[in-house]
């Protein structure tokens, strides 16, 4: 088998005058004289004479020109050409030892293209790579004014406090709650003045006394509406008592 392989090798290597001094070693095959450096792994090889030879396992054909198999980064990213899995890569793109852009946090959006790196896992995200957050959902709870305060007064009345404890339970402590705003609505009559400031002390007073009972602080905001947004008509009686209130809009995750 030895002798075989002899003679094959000598027939491989008749057309390049390389009968004589041949010697093989681990980098590929190259002649006594060294006009050869032949390395399977490079693809295409030139020699002393500026010949090309494709190579794949051995010598197998010559090549009328070399071309730039070897040394070509066509998208400079500094991953061959032969080996480049994404040969179109934006120049400047970090890429992997495929050629293909880096993706650090795995959102499906490249490192060059990504405006929030570091993204959690598993997160759905935007085009820029940043994490698209479920829309809030909004909870109301409107409470009639007339269950709170008495008329013209913005302190909490006697069997107030039960109204508003019973309205801010399922939301005291969870977790789940963004933050609340109270506002405060009142009827068209009086002037515009008025009403806006008897509103904002009466959202005020609600807060104040659900902080109180511990309500996170930080999730409470108290505003006054005055008599800018009814929810009946005022030229009635009942709409205007309609219109006489306090609402919580509790935005949840």
């Amino acid at each position: 088998m030895a002798q075989f392989n002899h003679k094959k090798l000598i027939a491989m290597f008749i057309p390049l005058g390389l009968i004589g001094g041949m010697a093989l070693s681990v980098e590929g095959v190259a002649d006594s004289h060294n006009r050869y450096a032949i390395d399977a792994s490079k693809g295409v090889v030139k020699n002393s004479a500026g010949e090309c030879w494709l190579t794949v396992g051995g010598i197998r054909e010559k090549l009328a020109e070399c071309g730039d198999m070897v040394v070509g980064d066509a998208d400079g990213d500094g991953v061959t050409d032969d080996k480049d899995m994404c040969p179109d890569t934006p120049r400047g793109a970090p890429v992997d030892a495929r050629g293909c852009p880096l993706d650090s946090d795995g959102d499906g959006v490249p490192d060059y293209l990504d405006k929030c790196p570091g993204t959690r896992a598993g997160a759905k995200v935007d085009k820029d790579g940043c994490e698209i957050k479920p829309m809030a959902k909004i909870e109301k709870v409107v409470i009639d004014n007339i269950l709170l305060f008495d008329f013209d007064s913005a302190e909490l009345k006697a069997g107030s406090t039960e109204v508003l404890n019973s309205s801010y339970a399922k939301f005291r402590g969870n977790a789940e709650v963004e933050s609340v705003t109270i506002t405060g609505h009142t009827d068209s009559i009086g002037s515009d003045a008025y009403n806006q400031g008897l509103s904002e002390r009466r959202a005020n007073a609600v807060r104040e006394y659900l902080i109180s009972q511990g309500a996170d602080a930080s999730k409470l905001q108290a505003r006054g509406a005055g008599e800018s947004q009814p929810a009946f008509s005022n030229d009635t009686d009942s709409g205007r008592a309609m219109n006489r209130r306090v609402e919580f809009d509790v935005m949840m995750r």
